[in-house]
């Protein structure tokens, strides 16, 4: 059985795959938080700007099988666009409760690249297309290599400097989205925060800046 909170059709948003056309399905659950907003600070994560909770959201719902899944996700996936090559990013949440090796190759049948987002702090199943680990904190990193890490910032427990020896192929410093922190402390604002991240980017030319695309122009 798989839970989906919400999936749609619209462009990848961050990082290396910005600007392509996607469809996105939302796995309900994360490991490091609940969701709910009572448990937020105490949580492993904190600034999460996502809800994940439940099967309600657009196109949400639960399927029995990886097949019943695959073709829900397919049926988001334009049909005259047959010139692309349809790709499905796995989000959350936490998507690797969820994903297994049964649905990725399901959809590897149906034409589908598989892309992941996670966490990193769970074993990736094989066969993934494109992997990106977004790291959260101290929570060590069961995933050390692929193909993008994702670093929000910035986060005092969780630093650059800390990532830059593993082995993925692009490295991205994403500022982090002010709206889903406003329980903290941080005496500053998301300009100072974008000038920080760029002018780390440009001392440490390994890592790039990833920005909300989607937040920015205005789409899901």
């Amino acid at each position: 059985m798989y839970h989906v909170k919400e999936a749609f059709y619209t462009l990848q948003g961050e990082g290396a795959q910005a600007g392509r056309a996607s469809v996105f399905c939302r796995f309900t659950g994360c490991n490091l938080w609940s969701g709910r907003e009572a448990d937020r600070p105490n949580a492993k994560c904190t600034f999460c700007d996502t809800d994940f909770i439940g099967t309600d959201g657009v196109n949400g719902g639960r399927f029995e099988t990886a097949m019943a899944l695959a073709l829900h996700i397919k049926a988001l996936w334009p049909r005259e666009v047959s010139q692309a090559v349809p790709y499905v990013v796995f989000t959350g949440g936490e998507p690797l409760l969820q994903l297994d090796s049964a649905l990725i190759a399901t959809l590897h049948s149906e034409g589908f690249e598989v892309a992941v987002e996670t966490n990193g702090t769970m074993p990736a199943p094989a066969g993934i297309d494109w992997l990106c680990v977004s790291p959260k904190g101290r929570n060590p990193l069961a995933i050390t290599q692929g193909d993008e890490l994702k670093l929000v910032y910035p986060q005092a427990d969780a630093l650059p400097e800390q990532f830059t020896h593993l082995a993925f192929k692009h490295f991205f410093l994403q500022p982090i989205d002010l709206s889903a922190v406003a329980h903290a402390q941080i005496a500053t604002d998301r300009a100072d925060i974008v000038k920080a991240t760029t002018a780390y980017c440009m001392a440490n030319p390994q890592w790039r800046l990833s920005l909300q695309t989607h937040k920015i122009a205005g789409f899901e």
